[in-house]
């Protein structure tokens, strides 16, 4: 496992990859696991990707993700990605994607242990009503994200 760090318009950012993919992305705080601070061919197209994604140039990332997760989080993962750029889903809309139409909770909890934020889109999903509900990063960044896709959605 290796990490690196990088500055973003949401303060820093610490990349974990593993081998075969990226495993995190972390707000702030460097994660204290032992492993090796290097920047690895995976972590600098990760960071380019990002770069391009806060620049408005990126609406999609296409680096290989390694998310530690349940089959039910992978599933919620996985739905999330296809929530379009610039888009909201109600935490019900992901539930009955993943075929737990009763399991808006469980969205929930998957959502915030969701290692791969930003990339795997969990700030897309919002409450029913509209609100914004919760964000491991904080509500502010998860409306910041949203603010910044919506004003780029339309620029190529």
């Amino acid at each position: 496992m290796y990490k690196t760090s990088m500055e973003s318009p949401i303060g820093k950012l610490w990349i974990v990859a593993g081998e075969e993919g990226i495993c995190r992305i972390v707000f702030g705080k460097e994660p204290q696991e032992k492993m090796e601070a290097k920047t690895t061919d995976l972590l600098v197209q990760c960071m380019i990707q990002l770069d391009e994604y806060f620049s408005g140039k990126r609406r999609e990332f296409d680096i290989p993700l390694v998310p530690d997760s349940t089959p039910f989080q992978r599933r919620v993962y996985d739905r999330l990605l296809a929530i379009p750029y610039g888009q909201t889903q109600s935490y019900k809309d992901i539930a009955i994607a993943v075929g737990s139409p009763k399991g808006m909770r469980a969205v929930g909890g998957a959502n915030n242990k969701n290692p791969i934020p930003i990339i795997i889109p969990c700030h897309r999903v919002i409450g029913a009503d509209g609100r914004l509900i919760g964000y491991g990063g904080g509500v502010s960044i998860k409306k910041w994200l949203l603010d910044h896709e919506k004003a780029h959605k339309d620029h190529s």
